[in-house]
């Protein structure tokens, strides 16, 4: 006897949301060890299903991580978007200072840093690299239209967040020499909160 409509949806409605809960676990999996190193059974195991369950919702370990890559590119490009949807700023480069506020923000989660890294240093790999491809796609076009901002203040923008992606990654802000000065001073550490009446962060 087939599946009723309603039993089809609840089960598709499971699926997905199994799917979702995986690419999650996924994400700070894949960020501990890139993609070549991590094997599906410890991602399995941390979403707490087994190996061939994940199989069945992905063809591989290619695209699984191709989903978690796709999904850090969407959390920090939603979150962008959000921050310039919700700011009273009315000028590009007001915009761009308050998306800048928010992605410092939004990589207080390392793993958001890591999964970029790894899946950056694996685009030798075709699908992975296509992936990378998208995400800064979306991302450069979400910015773009969010702030009204020209495409040189766009390439600060993205040049900006890469840059504390290397602090952060570096610890380059318990460094007290002039060259780690250099490359810190003046932007806002992640896991430092403003305090009121503080300067904005300096930005490209």
């Amino acid at each position: 006897m087939s599946s009723t409509p309603v039993a089809e949806t609840k089960s598709r409605s499971t699926a997905e949301a199994q799917r979702s809960k995986i690419v999650s676990h996924a994400v700070r999996v894949f960020a501990h060890a890139g993609y070549h190193a991590t094997p599906v059974a410890q991602v399995a195991a941390a979403s707490g299903v087994s190996p061939a369950y994940v199989f069945r919702l992905f063809p591989g370990k290619l695209a699984l991580f191709v989903a978690a890559v796709e999904h850090c590119y969407e959390r920090v490009r939603v979150g962008l978007v959000a921050s310039a949807e919700a700011t009273d700023a009315s000028t590009p480069e007001q915009i761009l200072a308050a998306m800048s506020d928010a992605y410092v923000d939004l990589i207080r989660d390392r793993d958001l840093i890591m999964l970029q890294v790894h899946a950056q240093s694996a685009c030798d790999v075709p699908e992975i690299r296509a992936a990378v491809q998208r995400g800064l796609a979306e991302l450069v076009t979400a910015v773009t239209d969010a702030s009204g901002a020209d495409a040189s203040a766009v390439q600060r923008f993205v040049a900006y967040g890469q840059l504390c992606h290397l602090i952060v990654q570096a610890d380059l802000n318990s460094i007290d020499e002039t060259w780690a000065h250099t490359l810190s001073d003046g932007i806002q550490h992640p896991d430092e909160a403003p305090t009121p009446g503080d300067p904005a962060p300096t930005r490209g």
